[in-house]
């Protein structure tokens, strides 16, 4: 899944499979669960997991793309293709932020490229942009 999360503006050239190995981006699965903040969520179809949603506090040397700070859980995010643009993943979103709530977090934070059609998706869930670069936004939902 954490493949399918990384946004692919060009199917036509895909980045290749050994990207998650990288250390910036295996940090949001490596040994994930066993960190009392490590939560997920599934959707699946036929007993086949067709998305997910997970929230890790990504702190230490390495930072997540979407990192605020050591107490902010950053999303990740994704769907097979077949099953995007179809609100499961807006409604794995809606899920985890309603967990989030329960849980006591005050605040949310993802990352998302500029031309990611996933930007509105997260505006509409609430999220706010709170800073930029040329490629992406990092944007925060206050859960309170």
């Amino acid at each position: 899944m954490l493949y399918e999360a990384i946004y692919q503006p060009d199917e036509t050239n895909s980045i290749s499979r050994d990207v998650i190995r990288l250390p910036e981006i295996s940090l949001y699965i490596d040994n994930f669960g066993q960190k009392e903040n490590d939560y997920c969520l599934v959707a699946d179809l036929n007993n086949k997991i067709i998305g997910a949603a997970w929230t890790r506090v990504l702190a230490g040397k390495i930072k997540g793309f979407g990192n605020v700070d050591d107490k902010t859980p950053e999303f990740a995010i994704s769907l097979y293709k077949e099953y995007r643009n179809q609100g499961i993943g807006t409604l794995l979103m809606k899920n985890m932020i309603s967990d989030l709530r329960e849980k006591g977090y005050k605040q949310t934070s993802l990352s998302v490229q500029k031309n990611n059609y996933a930007f509105r998706v997260y505006q509409k869930l609430g999220f706010e942009t709170i800073s930029e670069n040329n490629e992406d936004y990092l944007m925060l939902l206050n859960l309170r």
